[in-house]
């Protein structure tokens, strides 16, 4: 009776099954895997957000596939305030990135054809193949003190039903930025072999430290057809809102926008009140992101301290974004260590198979968490590993 797409089953998994019944116990849980900022205890311009909500130009409807072009314009003010130049005409709205992966699934593939997704990341392509059909294949990251894109591995995983490679820049959950020489490589591959680049930017604002050698966005020019993809949910801290956006560039990126302004015709996502919105909300999400940035640096920083030299735990290397990997010993599985922590410690975690790591034991937490309770949780987990 159902689509063989969802394919995957409908059982919650041990760990969620476990928290689901301490939650109903009642128990408390320190929870270090918070992701959603509204809950975070930020501090939000409420007034400039409400504000720009009740425009009376939210009632008419008068539908532009692209998106309005005053969003759009706040859109192209974004990435000017970034010393990168992006026309409105590129620009595509949509109602967050996880519609925008479905709209670049139905432009650029037919059901059976594959994309390249990189290994750890983020837990979510899966499913988004599956919804349109699309293989989704991994391409590894290597880590040596440092994350890098394993191109010789990258370049084997390209087959003939090949149709994009994503990058998710910085990664979730690694916090690493793309470099220029990865940029230079992967960008004369895409073009060579004529396969579509999309870039995952949700979390290029979080950078902990700044460095010459990043590339922080890839909605410049570009030799391979590149899409690059954010939203208020990261930029702003609302992910309430449901806006995201698409920009195109390089070779036939305009036969592309074309081509994608027919799919969202069809769709028509994107609520015209947050459109309206869009420029009193980008000019307010500087203070949201700013009071993110420096939560995570702090939390990074307690982490870092909290480890020390005589742990046996290490803080992977993070550039950026809203999370940190904690490696532990291997005396017990990953979800063994999420599962005991969860049980006997309240603690919890996301083991790093939900981001789908080659190796263990690994273990993310999100930065994002309110300083009190990642501290305290943090503590619990040392001292459950010694």
């Amino acid at each position: 009776m159902f689509s063989s797409r969802q394919k995957w089953g409908l059982r919650p998994n041990p760990l969620s099954a476990l928290l689901d019944a301490k939650r109903g116990a009642g128990e408390q849980i320190l929870d270090l895997t918070e992701s959603n900022p509204t809950r975070a205890g930020l501090s939000y311009p409420s007034q400039e957000i409400l504000g720009g909500l009740a425009d009376s130009r939210s009632l008419d409807y008068n539908p532009d596939p692209r998106g309005l072009i005053s969003a759009r314009e706040a859109v192209s003010l974004y990435y000017e305030d970034r010393g990168v130049e992006v026309s409105p005409s590129r620009i595509l709205l949509t109602a967050s990135t996880s519609e925008a992966y479905g709209y670049l699934f139905k432009l650029l593939a037919d059901p059976g054809d594959d994309v390249l997704v990189p290994r750890p990341s983020y837990p979510l392509f899966e499913f988004l193949g599956a919804m349109e059909s699309v293989q989704v294949r991994p391409y590894p990251l290597r880590y040596d003190g440092g994350w890098h894109i394993d191109f010789d591995a990258l370049d084997r995983s390209i087959g003939t039903r090949t149709r994009a490679i994503i990058v998710v820049n910085p990664n979730n959950p690694t916090g690493s930025y793309l470099k220029q020489d990865e940029w230079d490589r992967l960008e004369r591959l895409a073009a060579a072999r004529e396969i579509a680049i999309l870039s995952d930017e949700v979390f290029a604002d979080f950078a902990f430290a700044p460095d010459t050698a990043r590339v922080s966005t890839l909605a410049g020019a570009s030799r391979a057809l590149t899409f690059s993809m954010s939203g208020l949910s990261k930029v702003a801290g609302l992910p309430q809102m449901k806006l995201g956006w698409i920009v195109a560039s390089g070779p036939r990126h305009v036969e592309a926008l074309g081509r994608l302004e027919w799919i969202a015709d069809t769709y028509l996502s994107v609520a015209t009140p947050v459109q309206v919105a869009l420029p009193r909300l980008m000019a307010a999400s500087s203070a949201v992101r700013t009071q993110i940035l420096e939560r995570s640096r702090a939390n990074l920083a307690f982490l870092r301290r909290a480890i020390g030299d005589q742990s046996p735990c290490r803080v992977l290397a993070v550039e950026g974004g809203w999370y940190a990997v904690l490696q532990v010993p291997r005396t017990k599985s990953e979800e063994e260590w999420a599962l005991d922590l969860l049980r006997e410690r309240s603690v919890l975690v996301q083991p790093g198979f939900f981001y789908d790591f080659e190796s263990e034991a690994f273990l993310v937490l999100s930065l994002l968490t309110s300083p009190p309770v990642f501290e305290e949780g943090t503590a619990r987990i040392l001292g459950a590993t010694f």
